[in-house]
This record gives structure tokens, sequence and C-alpha cells, in this order.
């Protein structure tokens, strides 16, 4: 059975990584509206900012929990990554457009979190 007070605290830590994204995302759309950035430098940044908030995440988790740090800073990542997706697919209207992709970003925001979770 799974501990109240831990699936509270990973609420919490996927909590503070959208807000975080969120913040990061206006930043990212500012300096795009100020600066007219390329599409490419972009798409660079936004892997950059899944990147940082999966391991930041992944990094609360492992110290929080004390004892396997990689699986929690995994899960970290594996949480953000399913939540994104059920957002992009709810406002895409379907996976196809995100398809692609959808191996890459796991991978990046599982080993992201994983390696915040072991440097913990």
């Amino acid at each position: 059975m799974v501990d109240s007070g831990k699936l509270i605290f990973v609420l919490k830590c996927m909590l503070a990584a959208y807000i975080l994204t969120a913040g990061l995302l206006l930043l990212l759309a500012l300096m795009l509206y100020r600066f007219g950035l390329s599409e490419k430098t972009v798409s660079i940044c936004i892997i950059v900012i899944y990147i940082v908030v999966t391991f930041l995440a992944g990094f609360l988790a492992g110290k929080r929990m004390g004892e396997k740090k990689f699986l929690w800073g995994l899960a970290m990542g594996c949480t953000y990554f399913l939540i994104l997706t059920a957002v992009s697919v709810i406002v895409n209207k379907g996976i196809e457009d995100a398809a692609g992709s959808l191996v890459t970003v796991f991978m990046l925001c599982g080993g992201s979190g994983m390696l915040g979770g072991m440097l913990s």
C-alpha cells in the first residue's frame, strides 16, 4: 500500500514542476516575442526546460525519500511525462502530432529525473 505522505509529496513535486515549467515557458515566449527566436531555437529551449524541470523534481524526490533515490527520480520523470502527454492529447484532440517524439521525450524526462535522484 502506498504511504499517503509520499503520495502527497509526489503531487506537490509535480505541481511545483508544472508551475516552474509554466514560468520558464512564459519566459521563453517573452524571449521569442522580444528577440524573434527561430523555431529550432525554441524547440531546443523547450527540450532543455523539460530536462531541467524533471532533473529538479527527481533531485527533490531523491533528497526527500532517502532510499532508492534513482527510482524516485525515475518515477518523477515518468509522472511528468505522463501528465505532459495526457495534456498534449487532450489539447490536440489526438496523439498523431506528438507520436514521433514520444519516445525521445520519455527518455529525456525519465533519464533526467533519474539523474536528479541519483545526484541528490
